[in-house]
């Protein structure tokens, strides 16, 4: 029998996906729309509005109505979760003393801090020599490393041990979460360097290159989808650690984009790839694996995708690489190939070793295809041979 993935079987009987928003939407527009129709004759009574008679009052009722004015009132409205290996997650959360981290792991059932903020924020002070508040802590974001967490404050990195007694500061210029990605073992930090991917040991500081053939406009994991950009590189870590999922951002050939400041005393001209709508050039990704025993690239054998993904209009959506899974043994690679018009997708297999790639699905609409909003909605489960598709083939939202 064939060791393709295929569509759960078990999974077509599905009953449709009807997000609550919207269902609270259109039940939020169905109560409007009956509350503002009166009753008969009802119209009649109601004074004519006239813009001259709004007081100074009811802009002031408006205004504590704003969302600045009532988010401070509501606690633990949202979950942006970061997640972590064993699919478990931290998210910050809103309280009534400030922000707390919490941990969350869905298979035991638990939901706690994910560090000790009372000791941390004494460590903090003392690091800093000045006042830090447990629950108004400098960073909003983090990494688990061996042994403890690691954030950033201003321009310096900070590593604190688990029990967040004592901080140390690390090498000056590390920016955290913006300019490299950190292994799943916390051991290794892979960054961009002059179109190159290199890696960084976190323990002794010892840098690595591991690609060298990265040029201008042909660079390694290389984030710019022309309306945004960043040094950030896009790559995903295999989960033993040992492998990065990446491309080569190839802008050869496509336009320019300028901008100019308008401010007193000389302007500052910004200039950078940014193809326009009708362009006949646009960015593409060549995919690679790079495996760090060697270091050696294993290209994939497939065309160059179009620089495009099922979740945005980009290949870094909520932060992360998207449209991109690794197996859990790190021995495949599971992605998503998007059209420019994002009316086709096809899910790929590559195998990590060889850079073989097999199809698996493909979904066409005359429309826009979208997975999710943030983070896509299949699964690869090489366990069971099988994915995890979201479609809406036939006009509503299902998992096959």
């Amino acid at each position: 029998m064939s060791s393709k993935p295929t569509v759960s079987s078990r999974m077509r009987r599905s009953t449709a996906i009807q997000p609550s928003i919207a269902l609270l939407s259109v039940t939020l527009m169905a109560t409007a729309v009956a509350m503002a129709a009166p009753a008969s004759g009802a119209a009649q009574q109601l004074a004519p509005y006239h813009p001259g008679s709004v007081s100074a009052a009811d802009y002031q009722h408006a205004e504590s109505l704003l969302g600045a004015n009532t988010a401070p009132l509501a606690f633990g409205a949202s979950v942006r979760p970061t997640f972590l290996d064993g699919d478990r997650f931290w998210y910050l959360s809103d309280i009534p003393n400030g922000t707390e981290f919490v941990l969350v792991d869905p298979a035991k059932k638990t939901r706690v801090r994910a560090f000790d903020q009372e000791a941390l924020a004494r460590a903090l002070s003392t690091a800093l020599d000045s006042t830090v508040a447990p629950f108004d802590l400098p960073f909003s974001s983090f990494d688990f490393v061996p042994g403890g967490i690691r954030f950033e404050v201003g321009k310096r990195a900070f590593t604190c041990d688990a029990k967040g007694t004592r901080c140390t500061a690390s090498d000056a210029g590390s920016s955290l979460g913006r300019d490299y990605v950190l292994s799943p073992d916390g051991k290794e930090e892979a960054f961009r360097r002059a179109n190159n991917l290199w890696v960084t040991d976190v323990a002794t500081g010892a840098e690595t290159q591991l690609t060298t053939d990265g040029i201008e406009d042909f660079g390694y994991a290389t984030d710019n989808a022309g309306w945004t950009k960043s040094d950030r590189p896009v790559l995903l870590w295999s989960p033993d650690s040992k492998k990065i999922a990446t491309f080569q951002h190839d802008s050869r050939g496509v336009g320019m984009q300028y901008l100019v400041s308008t401010k007193v005393g000389h302007p500052e001209l910004q200039a950078w790839k940014y193809p326009m709508p009708g362009d006949s050039v646009i960015f593409r990704i060549s995919r690679v694996i790079v495996d760090l025993d060697g270091p050696r690239v294993i290209r994939l054998k497939m065309p160059p995708d179009e620089h495009r993904s099922t979740v945005c209009d980009h290949v870094m959506c909520g932060g992360t690489f998207a449209d991109v899974e690794w197996s859990p043994d790190s021995k495949q690679l599971a992605f998503v190939s998007s059209s420019r018009d994002h009316k086709d997708a096809t899910l790929r297999v590559a195998d990590a070793a060889t850079g073989d790639v097999r199809d698996v699905l493909a979904e066409h609409t005359k429309t826009f295809y979208e997975s999710g909003y943030n983070m896509a909605d299949w699964r690869f489960l090489p366990g069971s041979n099988e994915v995890i598709w979201y479609s809406e083939r036939d006009d509503w939202g299902h998992l096959y």
